[in-house]
Order: structure tokens, then sequence, then C-alpha cells
């Protein structure tokens, strides 16, 4: 009987490496395609010859990206969308959490309903865009020119998110907030000292969350922003892939280029993932704690 349990553990070790092996490497497989795409030759890129590894390796399609000033304004606005963005979304979401995790709220389990409802259905499209339309005339009116700051102000909420912060709150002993108050602590001093601290898991998840949907975002950036100068990078690559799509301009291309126009668009890819790679590491440890912590209600 033994044997056998042990020979079925291997079996089941081995199937399970296997199958992490293949899904692993497909998850790894477009990032390598990408960066050898952007560095390969332009009848390498044209011809499809590029299945794993590059060749002829060049890296002027980099250096043209990064002389183009468009390029870096556009990080910019998207690195200024993202920060604030992330940090306004989190300051709703906390507030929000906290006091949907408190029982004596006055009609909690209404506000419960509604944030949840908003989850099932959307008023559409269309509404959306008129109310984001409506903000950026408000906007306006008090001299706020800048649409960038349209995009981080009316994407400032998410349920979902609001949800998992609420459960994750409610799970903090009530003791320790008695204690708290006993000891003088205000109710912004409990949810500073409280349970902010405790909850630091839930908290990096979901300015992860924030964070990249803001890094990505893409079509109310492109909807709510009309200068150009303010556009931020997924909106760039847009424009840039548009433009490249062209077939005049892939006709003349080769004479003054050594890289394929599709070479550009994939270092532009390359550049506009770098920051999630560099940050995501950081906040990994605590991705599963977190998402266990805000999804799981005792």
């Amino acid at each position: 009987m033994k044997r056998k349990l042990e020979v079925s553990e291997f079996i089941f070790k081995l199937i399970s490496y296997v199958l992490l092996t293949m899904f692993a490497i497909g998850c790894l497989y477009p990032f390598i395609y990408t960066i050898s795409s952007a560095i390969s030759g332009y009848e390498d890129v044209r011809d499809a010859k590029i299945v794993l590894f590059p060749k002829h390796i060049q890296f002027d399609a980099f250096k043209d990206e990064f002389n183009d000033n468009v390029f870096w304004n556009s990080y910019t606005n998207t690195l200024f969308i993202t920060f604030y963005g992330t940090i306004w979304q989190m300051v709703i979401s906390v507030f929000g959490a906290y006091a949907l995790s408190k029982k004596r709220l006055l009609f909690r389990k209404g506000f419960n309903f509604f944030l949840v409802f908003t989850m099932w259905f959307s008023a559409g499209m269309v509404p959306q865009y008129l109310n984001y339309l409506a903000t950026k005339r408000t906007f306006q009116k008090i001299h706020i020119t800048d649409d960038k700051w349209l995009v981080v102000i009316a994407m400032g909420m998410a349920a979902m998110n609001i949800i998992l912060l609420r459960n994750a709150f409610e799970r903090v002993p009530t003791e320790i907030e008695e204690a708290a108050i006993v000891d003088g602590a205000t109710e912004m001093q409990v949810l500073r000292r409280v349970y902010l601290p405790m909850s630091k898991s839930i908290l990096a998840t979901v300015a992860l969350f924030f964070g990249i949907s803001r890094w990505n975002g893409y079509f109310w950036s492109r909807q709510m922003i009309s200068n150009t100068n303010e556009q931020p990078l997924q909106v760039y690559l847009r424009l840039r892939l548009e433009e490249y799509s062209d077939p005049e301009l892939t006709t003349n291309w080769q004479l003054s280029h050594s890289y394929a126009p599709d070479s550009i668009i994939y270092a532009l890819i390359v550049c506009s993932i770098i920051p999630i790679l560099v940050i995501y590491p950081f906040i990994q440890k605590y991705f599963a704690k977190g998402v266990n912590m805000g999804g799981v209600k005792e």
C-alpha cells in the first residue's frame, strides 16, 4: 500500500511539474518573441523568420525611440496618471471600505448592496461617456485644463477592490479597535494605526491592481484627453501602430532604416512593461496573502 502511494505521488508531481513548465513557457514565450522582434533585422521581421531568438541583432529601433521627445512626454504622462491615479483610488477605496466594514454604519446593508449592484449592472458606455464629459466641463469652469487630472479623478472608484478591502478590514479583531478607543484614539487614528498596519498585504495587492489598470489604461484616456501633449504611453503606442500600418510608409521604409516598422512597435511594448516588471517582484510576496485576506469572509 505504501509503495502504491509513493508511485501515485511521484506520477502526480511529475504531471504537475510538466504542466507548470509548459504554462511558464507559454507565458514567457510572447515576452521573448517581442524582444527578439524588436532587435532583429528588417528582412527577418518582415518575412516572419523570428521564432524565438533574434537574428541580425540591431538596436536602432530602441535608439530612434529614445531620441523621440514625444515618446518621453507620453511616458511622463503615464507615470503621472499611474502615480496620482493609484493614490487617489487608494484613498477613496480605503475610506469607503473602512466605513462599510463598520456594523454601526447607518444603512450599511443598503450601501453594500448598491456597491455590489454596480458589478452586476452598469449604465453602459454612452452614459459613462456623458458623465465624464460633464466632469470635463466642470473642470474647465474651475480652470483645470489638464485632462490628465480628469482621468485621475474620474476613474477613482472600483467596486471590486473596495469589497476586497472591506472584507480584510472586517477580519481585524474588534478587541484591538476597542482597546485603541479606550486609550483615546480617534476614528482616523484607529484607521491609520490599527487597520492599515494590519492590512499591508491587501493594501499592496489592491495598489498593484490600481497601478496596472492605470498604466495600461487606453480607451478612456484616448476619449477624454484631447491634447496630444497630455496623452499617455498606451495612446501613443496605438497611434504609432496606426501610423506604421500605412502601406505607403512601409514601401520606402527599408531605404532609411535597418529595422522593420513592426520592430519599433515591439520596442515600444518592451519599454511600456519595464516599470511593471521592476515593481512586481517587490509586491509579489503580498499578492497571494492579500487576495486571500480580501476574498475570504469569515
